[in-house]
């Protein structure tokens, strides 16, 4: 049976592919968790002008999200923290402290978005990555300096 995809499905394709699957499957699993639909003649019209405007709004949240990187790559952060031998600090610098950090610059952003790999526990400038959409990233510039 093909089944159109209206949700990503990592062992199947993303939205909008036409695939073949298992009769049980399909009837089974896919369709009844609005995850695919039956790819008949009426349905792969229907799936066009969906896609027209699915192409759309993804365009359209790109783009905000672009506008977004650029107002994120013009914030240079400071946090001032104690330290101690070998410029450690005492505690450290985490995602949910500079995402507070940008709410007080008026940029809202989820903690989630700020791909910190550890906590910065050391004085330095770093370069911190937030991913705002798949495709776009920002870099953000965190100063830890001796308090």
């Amino acid at each position: 049976m093909e089944i159109i995809l209206k949700k990503d499905a990592p062992s199947l394709g993303k939205l909008g592919n036409v695939v073949k699957v298992a009769d049980g499957y399909a009837r089974n699993y896919l369709i009844p968790h609005g995850i695919g639909l039956e790819a008949t003649p009426k349905n792969l019209k229907l799936l066009e002008k969906e896609m027209k405007l699915w192409q759309k709004k993804a365009e359209k949240q790109r783009e905000e999200a672009q506008q977004l990187a650029q107002e994120i790559e013009k914030l240079s952060l400071s946090f001032a923290r104690k330290s101690g031998e070998e410029d450690k600090i005492f505690g450290s610098v985490t995602s949910l402290d500079i995402e507070e950090k940008i709410k007080e610059s008026g940029i809202q952003i989820d903690r989630k978005k700020i791909h910190l790999e550890e906590p910065i526990k050391a004085l330095g400038i770093f370069t911190v990555p937030v991913k705002l959409h798949p495709e776009v990233t920002a870099s953000l510039k965190v100063c830890v300096v001796k308090e």
